[in-house]
């Protein structure tokens, strides 16, 4: 059975005054459909497609297509289409050898070509995905490939996990519509802004995924709520306002998340400007006393349970308990009192309109949001009362996305990250990536941080990697973060919710990362319904 989206907009007005009395039948209706299909409302359409080259699959598994490399539920590194894969001494050449048994779902074979192929598309695409630092790829032989770095890089190792491989013979510049991998789902149909059906790969060299179909619909969140009381779907993404629902049928799943959200705070003093001519820097928040004060002031629980009815957890970093994070950061927050006094001793004064003062400035800001984000928006509101008790003025206005792309250099905004891949820690705090798109947008620079980031970057080992990324964070006296230089506040880790039928199992997930890509597909092949 195939379900068209346009219908089941139109049915929703009908279907959300019936739910209520027909919930049990509508429940035992979805209890009969085909055993090996799945229907799932988990997120909106990927703008770009599926190509690999250029993102897809960053966020979550490719469904279509295989990588080198895969994580398992504890981020342990483990092969998929590599047997096996070595590094030199120096860091510099990662040879991989990969499956002679592998094809991709037209039945051609996939070899070392395509690999190679992938890569080189991947690195001349100017996507998201960073192949700056590979001088290299080749072909050794039909079952081996060689890269050659520039530099030595312990985060290549994430750009195998994540890159799907493609195949060379049918790769065109009309591939993100028209997916062909070696995954285990192949595309069968693809209605624009409705829906998505894919089949298993016949020619899928790993575990038989249980369901022979996966249809996916590109609702809205109020309607995959409706859909998921109405019965027509198996697994629905629902916001936190619904998720204290009662379904019949099925069951609220809860995946922890670094789908954080956090201030970002210009760290260096007004006066200078971008390229293009965005001013950059603010006053107020270049003073550490104050980035300090606010970190340890705000109260994250009420945060979690007030604006994310209690779906997620407080949040201290960009990669809460990933294998790189540093549980060493992790502070008392709630110390409104403690804050108020490291802001008396740095001199900062109440003045007659109860606004903290300085030399003759206000400890007041703008802090910004996405507009078309309700949930940042009422964090941002929600901050700001918070913070008003210390001193701090802070009004909150919601911009465009184009705005906040020349205002974020010098006003806090709300921002929203969270990857699989510590490079983004990199791409944070960085002094060399100081005004590069949205990274390290406040100008954030710390020497001492650089050498520990780099040295990161060019170990050998990822157990070496995670020391240098951890002592970036804090080394017990310097650090990016808030027990270090303090240039963001991070607030909260959202949980990500999923209405899921009682009788389906999806198994132990990972940490989920920014939302995008349908990460919670990262392991789909292994699903499978309840004897």
């Amino acid at each position: 059975m195939r379900y068209n989206k346009l219908l089941l907009i139109l049915l929703l007005p009908l279907l959300l005054i019936a739910c209520s009395e027909d919930s049990e039948n509508n429940t035992d209706d979805a209890n009969e459909t085909t055993k090996d299909e799945l229907v799932l409302a988990i997120g909106g359409e990927p703008d770009d497609g599926f190509d690999p080259t250029t993102g897809w699959g960053r966020y979550g598994s490719p469904l279509f297509q295989s990588t080198l490399l895969k994580q398992d539920q504890d981020f342990n590194i483990q092969h998929d289409l590599a047997e096996n894969y070595e590094v030199s001494d120096d860091g510099l050449e990662w040879t991989v050898e990969i499956r002679d048994d592998v094809q991709f779902s037209d039945g051609e074979a996939l070899t070392a070509d395509d690999v190679v192929f992938t890569f080189e598309t991947a690195a001349d695409s100017g996507s998201i995905i960073d192949l700056n630092n590979m001088e290299t790829v080749e072909k050794v032989q039909d079952d081996e490939v060689k890269f050659t770095l520039k530099e030595p890089q312990s985060t290549f190792i994430y750009l195998l996990v994540s890159t799907g491989i493609v195949p060379e013979h049918l790769y065109d510049d009309n591939y993100n519509e028209n997916p062909v991998g070696s995954g285990p789902f192949q595309l069968e149909q693809w209605d624009k802004g409705q829906q998505l059906i894919v089949t298993a790969n016949p020619h899928y060299y790993g575990e038989t995924p249980e369901f022979q179909q996966l249809t996916f619909l590109f609702l809205s969140e109020d309607a995959a709520f409706a859909a998921a009381q109405a019965g027509e779907v198996d697994v629905a993404s629902v916001p936190p306002a619904f998720a204290k629902e009662d379904i019949s049928g099925m069951n609220l799943v809860e995946l922890d998340s670094v789908d954080n959200r956090g201030i970002m705070f210009p760290f260096v003093p007004e006066g200078e400007e971008t390229d293009e001519g965005a001013p950059i820097g603010n006053d107020v928040t270049a003073d550490e006393t104050i980035r300090k004060a606010i970190n340890i002031a705000v109260d994250r629980e009420a945060l979690v349970d007030g604006v994310l009815e209690g779906f997620g957890t407080p949040a201290y970093s960009v990669a809460d308990n990933l294998p790189w994070w540093n549980p060493d950061i992790v502070f008392e927050d709630d110390q409104m009192e403690q804050a108020k006094q490291l802001l008396d001793e740095a001199g900062w004064d109440e003045n007659e309109n109860g606004i903290r003062e300085k030399d003759g400035l206000e400890a007041a800001f703008t802090l910004l949001y996405p507009a078309d984000d309700q949930s940042r928006q009422s964090l941002s509101i929600a901050f700001a009362d918070m913070i008003e008790p210390l001193g701090i003025d802070v009004a909150t206005k919601g911009k465009s996305w184009s705005e906040l792309e020349t205002l974020m250099y010098s006003h806090p905004v709300m921002m929203g990250w969270g990857s699989h891949d510590p490079l983004e820690m990199y791409n944070l705090y960085s002094s060399e990536t100081r005004g590069i798109g949205y990274y390290n947008a406040n100008y954030y620079a710390n020497e001492t941080v650089d050498d520990y980031m780099n040295q990161a970057l060019s170990a050998t080992s990822l157990e070496k990697a995670n020391e240098y990324w951890q002592k970036a964070q804090w080394d017990g006296e310097t650090g990016f973060s808030a027990k270090g230089d303090a240039p963001w506040a991070w607030l909260v880790n959202l949980e990500h919710l999923y209405f899921v039928d009682e009788n389906l199992e999806i198994g132990e997930q990972k940490v989920q990362p920014h939302g995008h890509g349908w990460p919670v597909t990262d392991f789909i092949e292994q699903w499978h319904w309840k004897e």
